[in-house]
């Protein structure tokens, strides 16, 4: 009886570092990843900022892209795009929701 007790903490913590591995902060994200918002760790003005914008927790957005050096980042959050300066989106921690989405498909044979 130990023993199962002991492998379900382990299963248990497995699980919890799967998990952690998923939360990072916003600015490490790429170009087409998804993501859901968990935690926002700004405070006073670029926190209040961030959250009348949307930036909550349990909310999903996409990078969209990224300007040249990464920074700014655009971000599409409750259904239109935003700006953001990289220092900003390191405060903002994300769970990734999917991986990077597929190059874009056009007609047959046409890019």
């Amino acid at each position: 009886m130990v023993i199962v007790i002991i492998n379900e903490t382990v299963d248990l913590q497995v699980r919890d570092e799967e998990i952690m591995e998923t939360i990072v902060s916003l600015d490490m994200l790429k170009k087409g990843e998804r993501f859901r918002i968990n935690r926002v760790t700004h405070v006073r003005e670029i926190g209040k900022k961030l959250a009348d914008m949307g930036f909550t927790k349990g909310v999903e957005g996409l990078v969209v892209r990224f300007a040249l050096l990464h920074d700014p980042i655009e971000i599409r959050i409750l259904g239109y795009n935003v700006t953001i300066r990289r220092a900003e989106a390191a405060g903002i921690n994300v769970e990734k929701i999917s991986a990077v989405l597929p190059a874009v498909v056009t007609q047959k044979g046409k890019r």
